[in-house]
């Protein structure tokens, strides 16, 4: 799911959700979002664990907009 909003300062990100299983360990979930920030330009915005095992992350990245300059 990738959706985008605006906070105050009018500044466009990207928002991305993944559901991360329970099977992954506490180091493979780290890894895997430590490439994907490193990488790709994303941000850990939120990471909640629920009582099964599973994880849902909200990564966020900044839409950046060609402007006109004529």
């Amino acid at each position: 799911m990738i959706t985008s909003y605006a906070d105050a300062r009018s500044v466009d990100y990207e928002v991305q959700k993944v559901r991360l299983s329970r099977d992954l360990s506490r180091n493979a979930v780290r890894q895997l979002l430590t490439e994907r920030c490193e990488h790709g330009g994303w941000e850990l915005t939120r990471l909640r664990r629920y009582r099964d095992g599973t994880r849902d992350v909200w990564v966020r990245r900044k839409i950046i907009r060609a402007r006109l300059t004529v």
